[in-house]
């Protein structure tokens, strides 16, 4: 039995980037740095983030590298509550989420909500039209984690 796929589904563009969590970013980039990279590295502490319905600050370690179009991104949890520490405190590296660059974000959240979905990590720089969200999919539908981002300077 086959079915449309959400993206289809709900008219979001093609996945743009695939996340992964990781322990070591270091040890990480050993890895895969010969496969996606060169990488870029950042270090971003984030104020005031929405995890699970509360403020949250994180301190991530990341490294973006590509393969064609698509974007790999390496992520370690270095502090703060976020859906990062959870899958490492869940059972640890991998897959962890897939994103879709989106021009609206409001709506295509909307869109997900509608099909159970539930945000779990959100965050925003108003001044510049840039946010993300990470929406929670039911369980009928995998729980997967989905990205949507929006950033009209990218």
């Amino acid at each position: 039995m086959t079915h449309e796929s959400l993206a289809a589904e709900l008219g979001l563009p093609p996945i743009d980037q695939v996340g992964y969590v990781v322990r070591d970013l270091d040890a990480a980039l050993r890895t895969f740095g010969p496969i996606f990279g060169p990488f870029q590295l950042m270090e971003t502490p984030l104020e005031g983030t929405n995890y699970r319905g509360r403020s949250s600050d994180v301190t991530l370690k990341m490294a973006f590298g590509r393969s064609g179009s698509l974007e790999i991104e390496l992520i370690e949890w270095v502090s703060g509550d976020s859906p990062h520490k959870e899958a490492l405190d869940a059972g640890g590296e991998g897959v962890h989420h897939v994103r879709f660059k989106v021009d609206d974000l409001a709506t295509y959240r909307a869109r997900l909500e509608e099909k159970g979905f539930s945000v779990v990590w959100s965050h925003g720089f108003p001044e510049a039209d840039i946010a993300w969200a990470y929406l929670e999919g039911p369980a009928e539908r995998g729980g997967a984690l989905v990205e949507l981002y929006q950033n009209p300077h990218a």
